[in-house]
């Protein structure tokens, strides 16, 4: 067990002090009126919260140890001195880890350094020292991935902070907002924003609603922020129709015509009413009772941040369709930030024309969410909308092409065959789930989803002008928000070359970045043990949007990563790409510093029978793709290493390579080659509503990644497909010849990878991939000339 730390900030001794007295753990004159022993015992008194009768917490003191061998109350009332081994034995449990299980009793300071708990040293504790190593404790993770105020809190021992007025909230401990705002006491309520758009062409400015949850005092002078979560799913969602839409990919390549042009995109009237004003109004006229959430939103609300959702256009009680990452799907969701920072109008409710202001508010909002939620937080921000401070975009795409296409290619995010820009809009337009308002608009929508189908231009898989208007790169200049990007590298769904190339084009902006990559697929974090996510997240907006002078950029680490190879294992960097560029040539089977020479082929075609086996089961593909010995693919593998490396940056496979028809593709697998056990592909339950997000409040479950009980051989940890005929760039078709030879150089997708010494790193080329491409099973024989087929890794470091 591991836990990482980056939120504790650092704090002067006075600021110390009078946290400590704001939460009622330290009393005036107490640092100079007791005993390093009797502070001590003060501070555990007062975080006993079963009960404050002393019999109740003389029994609690005799049930912890404070040495090996005397129970915390025997050890008050013998004259011994505290020292780090009992302070920090009795740390430990108060931290929830159990002795003999988590820790030797005899030894808790070798604890306390294994698992990389935050800790303070003296030769001879003072009264002052206690406060100090105390106030480090409160901010410190326990076993179960909260920090120990958080975890008194969660138990009611600020409870009593929900009586305060409001303008003495919130509370700041350690430069993050307390939860000191009653979840029971919410308000709830709902606006209709209105948009800048007509989508679904009815003459009218498209309204768009917005369920709001925030404190109760923010109807009493406290103005708020925000954290807003701009997400399609979340007033319901058509899987059926999703389902029924998906295409057939088994279906062969077809050469292109060089002079093909797709239809444009169709547009939206330009001439629309807006709804007539007939009054306004402080109080919303809607409410509603739950809403889908984002957890880590639900920890935040207890802190104090208002909470907002909106599915936008398209979607049940909003106006309008789903246009799939368009822009004017972007600008509907910047509405709401508009009007939350008072730039725009809204009405409480459809009809009446009644307006109301978001007066409760401070102006300043975050955007977060993960998948399509951060995507549009990712593309809110490149509008530079005022009052957007801080986004937290997680598994976002920035750029739609690189979600559905590649190189010219049709393909799909992981898990989702056939899923395409028209599936996804099928399947978020949820004003389904209001019949009458359906029937009204469904030939609208079928008609718009029809032009939709052309236009994305699946027959070929170019980029296009319908790709170019969901490519968020070109406007990142525009971004005036800080802005934190987290991502899976093993994310097959939105694969990383999105996040990094958003990471690389906004390093010389003037904003703050933030980037973490984990080991996961297409995940949250926030409830993971072994890291501080939600305090981070926290500490992060306090200073973005609370105005808190915390040293939060200073504090958190610009790039942080969880190690691939040791467990609960997160390393802080300053840079995703550094370290040395290495070259690898193809030569023979190996991958070698001389360039090999001749020629190396491959079919790809397969017997029906595990054609349609492969088809139905991908992954049987997958193995068997590591497996083969030169049937349908090559493989080109390096010595062994002789020390752990860092594989960073993005890769690059450069190939000579002739195709056998007037067409082709072909795809490529870096691989990490050697038996060793490996994380878990997924995190693991570990306490499920283990985490606790408040008092009488929401909570999550607690999940990890751990090393998987068997080894493995192989692990797939990078890839890239490009179409022979765009071998110059997405949007340009060439001309190919059967059997002539042509260069491709194309990028695999970006890694931050660990190397094992005694690994291999190993490359395999070939031509379908059953998991992502289309598959036609055609006879098609590929050639590659070795001379001409070079690896390149920008970021390439021997570790010590």
């Amino acid at each position: 067990m591991k836990i990482n730390q980056f939120s504790i900030t650092s704090t002067t001794p006075q600021t110390r002090r009078q946290e400590l007295m704001q939460i009622h753990l330290l009393r005036k004159n107490e640092e100079q009126s007791l005993t390093p022993k009797a502070m001590f015992e003060t501070f555990l008194a007062r975080i006993h919260m079963a009960s404050a009768q002393p019999i109740v917490t003389k029994q609690w003191f005799h049930d912890l140890l404070a040495t090996p061998d005397l129970a915390l109350d025997d050890w008050f009332d013998q004259n011994l001195t505290l020292t780090d081994e009992v302070f920090y034995l009795v740390a430990l449990q108060l931290l929830d880890f159990e002795a003999a299980v988590d820790f030797d009793i005899t030894n808790p300071l070798a604890t306390i350094k294994k698992v990389g708990l935050p800790v303070k040293h003296y030769q001879q504790w003072t009264t002052a020292n206690v406060i100090d190593a105390f106030y480090l404790l409160l901010n410190t993770h326990n076993k179960n991935g909260q920090s120990l105020l958080d975890h008194l809190t969660s138990e009611g021992f600020l409870a009593w902070t929900y009586q305060l007025p409001a303008e003495q909230k919130p509370l700041f401990f350690n430069g993050k907002p307390l939860a000191s705002f009653d979840p029971a006491k919410f308000i709830r309520e709902v606006v209709y924003i209105e948009a800048d758009m007509d989508t679904d062409f009815d003459g009218k400015a498209d309204l768009i609603k917005a369920e709001i949850m925030r404190p109760l005092e923010s109807n009493h002078g406290l103005k708020v922020p925000v954290v807003f979560t701009a997400s399609p799913y979340n007033q319901g969602t058509n899987d059926e129709w999703g389902e029924k839409a998906t295409h057939n990919v088994n279906v062969p390549l077809k050469h292109k015509d060089a002079n093909h042009h797709a239809p444009a995109e169709e547009t939206f009237p330009t001439n629309f009413s807006r709804q007539k004003v007939t009054g306004e109004s402080q109080h919303a006229t809607e409410t509603f009772s739950t809403t889908p959430a984002y957890t880590l939103n639900n920890y935040l609300a207890a802190r104090g941040y208002a909470v907002v959702y909106s599915a936008g256009i398209g979607t049940k009680d909003s106006d309008g369709l789903q246009t799939c990452g368009s822009s004017e799907q972007t600008d509907a969701m910047k509405a709401v930030v508009e009007w939350l920072h008072g730039d725009r109008q809204a009405f409480t409710d459809r009809h009446s024309g009644t307006t109301i202001k978001a007066t409760w508010c401070n102006g300043k909002v975050a955007m977060t969410g993960r998948s399509y939620l951060g995507t549009l937080a990712t593309a809110v921000a490149t509008t530079g909308v005022p009052g957007l401070e801080a986004i937290i975009s997680e598994a976002a795409i920035s750029s739609w092409y690189d979600y559905y296409r590649e190189n010219g290619l049709v393909r799909a995010p992981g898990g989702f065959q056939g899923e395409d820009a028209d599936v996804l809009a099928d399947e978020t337009f949820s004003r389904t789930k209001r019949p009458a308002d359906y029937h009204r608009i469904e030939k609208v929508n079928d008609q718009y989803i029809a032009h939709m189908q052309k236009a994305m231009d699946r027959a070929s898989g170019n980029y296009n002008e319908f790709w170019d208007h969901r490519n968020y790169r070109h406007n990142l200049e525009n971004i005036k928000a800080a802005v934190m990007m987290v991502h899976g590298l093993n994310d097959t769904n939105v694969r990383p070359s999105n996040v990094k190339a958003l990471y690389d084009g906004i390093q010389n902006l003037p904003i703050t970045s933030k980037l973490i990559l984990h080991q996961g697929q297409h995940i949250y974090i926030n409830a993971f043990r072994s890291l501080d996510f939600s305090d981070m997240v926290n500490l992060w907006l306090a200073n973005k949007l609370w105005g808190q002078e915390n040293h939060a950029d200073d504090t958190l680490p610009n790039v942080l990563v969880q190690d691939n190879r040791t467990p609960e294992t997160w390393i802080a960097y300053d840079h995703w790409t550094a370290g040395e560029q290495k070259q690898y040539q193809f030569n023979d089977h190996r991958l070698t510093n001389l360039p090999g020479l001749g020629t190396q082929g491959f079919n790809d075609q397969q017997p029906k029978e595990k054609y349609l086996q492969w088809c139905k089961r991908p992954q049987d593909w997958a193995k068997a793709l590591v497996n083969d010995h030169g049937q349908f693919s090559r493989c080109f593998v390096t010595e062994a290493f002789n020390d752990d490396t860092l594989l960073r940056g993005t890769p690059t496979v450069t190939l000579k390579v002739a195709s056998s028809k007037n067409y082709g593709m072909i795809s490529a697998r870096l691989v990490d080659l050697g038996s060793s056990k490996r994380l878990t592909i997924s995190p693991v339950l570990f306490n499920r509503n283990g985490l606790e997000l408040g008092y009488h409040w929401k909570t999550d479950d607690l999940r990890e990644f751990k090393l998987a009980k068997e080894a493995t051989n192989y692990k797939v940890i990078s890839s890239g497909h490009i179409n022979l005929q765009n071998r110059h760039n997405p949007a340009q078709v060439n001309e190919l010849n059967a059997n002539q030879f042509v260069t491709v150089k194309f990028d695999l997708q970006p890694l931050f990878h660990h190397i094992i010494a005694g690994h291999q790193l190993g490359i395999i080329i070939y031509s379908t991939d059953y998991e992502y491409t289309l598959r036609g099973n055609e006879r098609i024989e590929y050639q590659l000339e070795l001379g001409g087929c070079q690896l390149t890794i920008p970021g390439f470091t021997i570790l010590s």
